[in-house]
């Protein structure tokens, strides 16, 4: 922890510039776990400075010199396996079976995404009309991450950085620094050259504009709110470097009658209950067809009734607290506005589960007889929170889902194969779940309309990372 502290700049933790610090809390037992240091423009242009330099040398490597590295960080990777789900269920409140089985899991299987993806990967090609195709390396590149998947967000950033010869500065989120700091010394361990990686703690205004605004950075790779990313957007336009982002999401979940109900919509609430409802694709909108209504709301009502919030430290399949006090304020004022725009409670509702005082715990809530112009409807939640919207026939279900600024994901539920693909191809979304499909690693992941743009994972997330020129006359 003592690294916490500390910033990793040119191959080595140096102590910051900036005297800035906060808390870092855990969300169950509010209980302080440590003391990050906030970073301030100074760092950043540190970083930057070590950054540029490295790409220098790091963006003539071959491929398989890069390949090389990230089978030494795949090892190490793997041996700090457990640091990283403890460190998550400690700052962030994840299950420990879950932070194994899904958040530190990340680590490993994107890397293994991308070690397939950069292994088929030709990095020029001749075109039919003679031109020579080249794929080289962007630059410096600036990394955002969130809260609520730390070490899948890094990885799908750093990772593909590393692969395709770009030097990097991570700003994970100060919320939660414990496994960022883990990484950053896998990183090391992989003995990757110094000022190739770099990571300064700080706030979004401060180091996150800074590395945004920065001109030496090519490239800001950002994951987060809508609303921050639209800032991120406007302070990079500024030295006209690209920008891709994964933002927010209200991933609607269409039910048809024709599917197994009792297995489907089950396993709808349970996904949307996953990682506590903090999830940028978490299928938080159920629309059932009409004459399944009924049925459907005492399905739901029995999973949401047997979901269990619990202890992170313990093994099992329940859901923990929500990351912070702002976050589960924010969640029961959505519970609020649910009830007064005349939702019906179906299950939870507003306070934290009996006997857990202390946390930021909160209650697997479900509404029914909601209308898709209700703010619980249209605004992202971010908790343990589903809405249930009926719908009469195939038309105005794919309306209601396509009704929302957002297109991250999106949920089909039905008997009927020839349905499942006409209605994924009149949804607007980046993915497209069927019958309980889940993601897999190596595959794209992003969004249509607000939800962002570019891709991560896999092949299209080396891409990002790439810039192409074109030879004319050999």
């Amino acid at each position: 922890m003592e690294n916490l502290s500390k910033f990793y700049i040119d191959g080595r933790w140096q102590d910051p510039i900036s005297t800035g610090t906060m808390p870092v809390l855990n969300p169950a037992t509010e209980m302080q776990e440590g003391t990050v240091a906030l970073g301030n423009n100074e760092d950043v242009n540190r970083a930057v400075t070590a950054a540029k330099k490295a790409f220098e040398s790091f963006s003539k490597t071959t491929k398989q010199e890069r390949l090389d590295l990230l089978h030494r960080l795949k090892t190490a990777t793997q041996r700090r396996f457990e640091d990283l789900a403890q460190a998550m269920c400690a700052e962030m409140g994840a299950p420990i079976t879950m932070a194994r089985d899904a958040q530190a899991d990340a680590a490993i299987g994107h890397l293994d995404g991308f070690l397939e993806a950069l292994e088929g990967f030709n990095e020029s090609e001749t075109l039919s009309s003679g031109d020579e195709l080249i794929h080289e390396p962007i630059g410096v590149c600036g990394l955002i991450t969130p809260w609520n998947w730390p070490m899948n967000q890094i990885a799908l950033k750093v990772i593909p950085a590393l692969a395709t010869g770009c030097t990097c500065i991570l700003k994970p989120s100060e919320h939660t620094p414990i496994s960022a700091m883990i990484y950053a010394e896998i990183i090391d361990e992989a003995g990757f050259p110094a000022g190739v990686f770099n990571l300064v703690n700080g706030d979004g205004p401060t180091v996150g504009a800074a590395l945004s605004k920065h001109p030496d950075i090519q490239m800001m790779s950002f994951t987060g709110s809508t609303r921050a990313g639209k800032s991120i957007t406007r302070d990079a336009s500024e030295t006209i470097k690209r920008v891709t982002l994964e933002l927010g999401g209200k991933s609607p979940n269409l039910v048809f009658a024709d599917c197994d109900l009792e297995t489907q919509v089950t396993a709808s609430v349970d996904e949307c209950m996953y990682n506590t409802g903090q999830s940028c694709d978490a299928p938080t909108r159920l629309l059932v067809e009409r004459s399944c209504y009924g049925e459907v709301l005492q399905i739901a009502k029995k999973a949401a009734m047997a979901t269990t919030v619990g202890d992170p430290k313990k093994e099992g399949d329940h859901i923990g607290p929500l990351f912070d006090q702002i976050q589960f304020d924010r969640v029961q004022a959505m519970i609020s506005v649910g009830i007064e725009e005349g939702a019906t409670v179906l299950a939870g509702g507003l306070g934290k589960p009996n006997g857990m005082d202390l946390g930021w715990f909160v209650k697997p809530t479900i509404f029914s007889d909601v209308s898709n112009d209700m703010r619980i409807a249209q605004e992202e939640i971010f908790g343990p929170v589903l809405v249930i919207i009926p719908f009469e026939n195939e038309d105005e279900a794919i309306a209601i889902a396509n009704d929302t600024p957002y297109g991250l994901a999106a949920y089909l539920q039905t008997g009927d194969p020839v349905r499942a693909r006409r209605v994924a191809a009149r949804l607007r979304a980046g993915a497209i779940h069927i019958n309980g499909g889940g993601f897999n690693y190596g595959s794209p992941f992003g969004g249509y309309k607000q939800s962002g743009n570019g891709r991560e994972g896999g092949i299209m997330g080396i891409e990002d990372f790439l810039e192409t020129k074109t030879l004319h006359g050999l």
